[in-house]
């Protein structure tokens, strides 16, 4: 990979964050399809590639992460719950995919095939009259946003549709639903670097730091633009779309 490849999945990454089309799902295809990059390094540096954007959720929502110093907040309870059955669901399906990426064509269809699925789960019947606040929000509401999140860890499986998706199931307003999402995305994103860490040191330095700064301030600059348009827009039919097209030219190459 060279710098101008890392600068391009940089913005790919800050831009796709903030729409439920799996930002890591796009960044694999281009990694595959346009960059030959071996399929088994491309998870590692995907999951990298949301330390940028996730320092822009830090800077964005840095007033509501400094009131886990106000117990009252609730929000460390939040974080703890839903990262803790994250790790459920995710670390079983972070095994099984590192096993299953060993051809562009195969991980290629493992991610027209979720990209599928997020597409069927975005088109779920939501509560946007829902009305519960984060106070609210149960423990039980939690784990299972939690459990939900922890799939998205497979390229194609838009973390923030899935996790809006069901705050907006379980009766969670539209607005607290999509603060939360993004919150309980910061404890993720950094349980998955470090099962990843070792994959992601043999990536040139700077073009690490390339990819960083790339996705923070694509990331940070689009992240208000595009969350008001994701919220006008559905996305169901596009990633439905994108899947199969993505699933029908690599068929080919399996055969």
């Amino acid at each position: 990979m060279d710098p101008i490849q890392a600068a391009i999945l940089g913005i790919i990454q800050g831009i796709t964050e903030w729409l439920p089309v799996s930002s890591e799902g796009q960044s694999i295809l281009v990694m595959i399809r346009h960059f030959a990059i071996p399929p088994e390094d491309t998870i590692a540096l995907a999951i990298f590639l949301h330390l940028g954007t996730m320092c822009a959720v830090l800077v964005k929502f840095r007033k509501e992460f400094l009131s886990i110093l106000r117990p009252e907040s609730g929000l460390l309870r939040i974080l703890v719950i839903t990262a803790g059955c994250s790790g459920i669901t995710g670390i079983p399906c972070y095994l099984v995919l590192k096993q299953s990426f060993t051809s562009g064509e195969g991980a290629t269809i493992i991610i027209g095939a979720m990209l599928i699925l997020t597409g069927i789960v975005l088109r779920l019947p939501s509560r946007r009259s829902a009305r519960r606040t984060r106070e609210e929000i149960t423990t039980r509401d939690l784990a299972i946003t939690g459990l939900v999140q922890g799939f998205a860890i497979l390229p194609g499986v838009s973390r923030s549709g899935v996790t809006i998706t069901t705050l907006l199931l379980r009766n969670v307003e539209q607005k607290t639903a999509l603060t939360i999402s993004f919150l309980i995305s910061v404890p993720v994103v950094l349980g998955a670097m470090l099962l990843d860490i070792g994959s992601i040191s043999e990536v040139q330095p700077a073009n690490i730091l390339i990819m960083f700064v790339t996705s923070f301030v694509a990331g940070y600059i689009t992240m208000d633009l595009l969350i008001r348009f994701a919220e006008r827009v559905n996305f169901s039919l596009f990633c439905i779309a994108l899947g199969a097209i993505t699933i029908v030219l690599s068929v080919p190459g399996v055969l």
